[in-house]
């Protein structure tokens, strides 16, 4: 059965087998975010999530919401990607 979910970027309703916060025409959006929230901790590898909030201009729930989804996780008080290296 189908979940019925609004895209946050562009307001559009979908339905998606699983609970999703994007549809797939703003997928992309999505994966620019992690991108650059990845290329921060690469430089500041230390930071919090209100740091790299402010640092990059979005809200913490962002990070949190990629932290909730698995693609970012706390290490040691540090943030990491999954699978990704410590520099």
């Amino acid at each position: 059965m189908s979940k019925t979910c609004l895209c946050r970027y562009c307001g559009k309703f979908f339905n998606s087998p699983v609970e999703r916060t994007c549809c797939n025409d703003c997928q992309k959006i999505e994966e620019e975010e992690f991108d650059r929230i990845k290329d921060y901790l690469k430089r500041y590898p230390n930071s919090n999530a209100i740091q790299i909030a402010e640092g990059l201009e979005i809200s913490p729930f962002d990070i949190i919401r990629f932290i909730d989804e698995g693609r970012l996780y706390v290490n040691r008080g540090e943030f990491k990607t999954i699978g990704g290296d410590k520099k």
